[in-house]
């Protein structure tokens, strides 16, 4: 603590002495570490209002229906071959998140929302293989059976 933001006070101890300390002062300039405050940020800017058109146009996800992968057809595919992921509560395309090759780490996957059902996502340029295909929806993650991927 900095010394000129301490205010003296006097404390009593067991053998009724008094002794000086130093208390915080209860004041701090914007942007200071308060001790128990983290970062402070006074005289910052509040967000005023809301943007009515923003609101209606943000779309509301379901989060308790969790996905759930059924089948992925063909269950065999060679890089650049487009599979159809299906299952249930993918929720809306605003909600989805997309979809992900476990043997492509976290390499963007190319896929098309069809519907709250179907999804059609294209094999990544992976080594020939097993890998699991995941999707992320609103209400959370799924992962399929093993997928096979097949040389070029």
């Amino acid at each position: 603590m900095h010394p000129d933001r301490l205010s003296s006070c006097m404390v009593i101890t067991c053998s009724l002495m008094l002794m000086p300390c130093f208390a915080p002062s209860l004041h701090a300039e914007a942007g200071a570490i308060v001790d128990g405050a983290g970062f402070t940020l006074y005289e910052m800017e509040s967000i005023q209002g809301s943007d009515q058109s923003v609101i209606e146009k943000d779309p509301v996800c379901d989060r308790s229906k969790r996905p759930k992968i059924s089948s992925v057809e063909p269950d065999e595919a060679k890089p650049g071959q487009k599979v159809m992921i299906k299952g249930e509560n993918f929720g809306t395309k605003e909600c989805f998140h997309g979809v992900a090759f476990s043997a492509a780490g976290p390499a963007k996957i190319e896929y098309t929302f069809v519907n709250e059902t179907t999804i059609e996502a294209t094999v990544p340029d992976l080594k020939p293989g097993m890998s699991f295909i995941d999707i992320v929806a609103g209400g959370g993650n799924a992962r399929s059976k093993a997928f096979l991927i097949l040389a070029r």
